[in-house]
């Protein structure tokens, strides 16, 4: 059954012209030599914790052509899991920059917790290496530009781990719907992430300190003793992560800003809670934001919550003439009354709102699109520039809760 879904899915591929490129790249000016599509591509990957193992590292080895040459992760359980399904010859070390260091690495994988994202983003342009990086690129509001100059000062192929840009749903709706103008003008658009998940206390790992380059871990995070259950659980504490805003707002907000043109807004209203997770973690595990655009006239609304799983993971662009409906396995656009008959796109099988369709591998095609815009010098469909643009709602947003004030762009 395995084989069967790798061959159907490489089929799938194929048919799209590995990752729709041909219809999410546009011309990029990058005067560096591609490689040719026999070549094989050398890939390390520098962070191998959950999504990598998970997701990434198994997709990448459904695309041919692609060699895992290099693991680096700073916990030795994470670094052997990663080393058993890379190339038997491949580098395993705690240290980022002994990865870059190697001269026949093209490319890395980033996953690691998110302050993390821009440092090892830089550091890896410099050292001439393409870039796939897990989404949020940012930790923090001034981080983007170091990202978008390290990725045009050294001409290398940056793609944001924002997979909707690669799904053909998103690519359908955005060319045959919302750029045809068929809603309308739009002036609000609504977003949801919302999940019903078991949250307990504190829980205990066992991990032994000694297992674990702790220092590596903090980067530039302040000094703090090793604590198992931040290193666990860092998306939900500010030294190392932004709490459901940057971990999944970003996904949809960055479609908004894609279908509307939009880059940031100029206000953020936020309210936040620990209903379930007071004393556990710092970010709130519901929370809801409003945020405005006065120049385009569009408002955007965001709520997400770990609570109750209502309306789950989904968008909806509300126009004059029709709302459409996106979520990662469908569109559908419902008309306003007497505006036109209700249509829908349905390349997935899962329930409305999933998390991840069954169907689309949307990790597969985005890390497609990446490859062969490293092989062609393409630019690929989430690029730097989009990845802090999808950070500055986030940022703002959360700027808001900390503050308990409206919080205005200000840079």
């Amino acid at each position: 059954m395995a084989d069967q879904q790798a061959i159907q899915r490489r089929e799938f591929l194929e048919s799209l012209g590995i990752g729709a490129a041909g219809l999410i790249t546009a011309g990029y000016s990058a005067t560096a030599v591609g490689y040719p599509a026999n070549e094989t591509l050398t890939v390390g990957l520098l962070g191998t914790g959950g999504r990598c193992i998970g997701a990434l590292l198994p997709a990448l080895k459904e695309i041919p052509g692609v060699k895992i040459a290099a693991v680096c992760d700073v916990w030795d359980a994470h670094l052997e899991r990663a080393k058993g399904q890379a190339d038997p010859s491949a580098l395993a070390t705690k240290n980022f920059q002994e990865v870059l260091d190697q001269k026949d690495i093209d490319a890395v994988v980033i996953a690691s917790p998110d302050h993390w994202h821009v440092p090892m983003t830089v550091a890896a342009c410099d050292a001439g290496k393409d870039v796939y990086v897990e989404k949020p690129l940012t930790h923090d509001l001034a981080e983007g530009q170091a990202a978008i100059d390290a990725q045009n000062r050294n001409q290398r192929i940056v793609q944001v781990g924002m997979q909707q840009r690669s799904m053909p749903q998103f690519l359908k709706a955005y060319e045959e719907v919302v750029k045809p103008g068929k809603l309308g003008k739009i002036h609000k658009v609504h977003l949801t992430w919302n999940r019903n998940a078991p949250i307990g206390g504190r829980g205990k790992y066992g991990i032994d300190p000694k297992t674990v380059d702790w220092k590596g871990f903090l980067g530039q995070a302040k000094d703090q003793p090793f604590d198992e259950f931040r290193f666990r659980n860092w998306r939900w504490f500010w030294d190392f992560g932004g709490g459901i805003l940057t971990d999944l707002m970003v996904h949809f907000i960055d479609v908004a800003h894609w279908y509307l043109g939009l880059d940031h807004p100029s206000t953020a209203v936020t309210i936040g809670d620990h209903f379930a997770t007071r004393g556990v973690w710092e970010t709130p595990d519901t929370i809801q934001t409003i945020l405005q655009y006065p120049d385009q006239e569009v408002q955007i609304y965001f709520e997400g919550t770990f609570l109750n799983a209502r309306n789950a993971a989904m968008l909806e662009f509300m126009g004059r003439d029709a709302t459409l409906y996106l979520d990662r396995g469908r569109y559908e656009v419902h008309p306003e009354r007497g505006k036109g008959a209700y249509s829908e796109f349905v390349p997935g099988k899962g329930g409305r709102g999933a998390d991840f369709d069954p169907n689309i591998n949307c990790g597969l095609l985005h890390l497609a699109n990446w490859i062969e815009c490293v092989r062609g010098r393409k630019r690929p469909s989430a690029p730097a520039e989009a990845g802090a643009s999808a950070c500055k709602p986030a940022h703002l947003g959360n700027r808001a809760y900390l503050t308990g004030q409206t919080a205005r762009w200000m840079m």
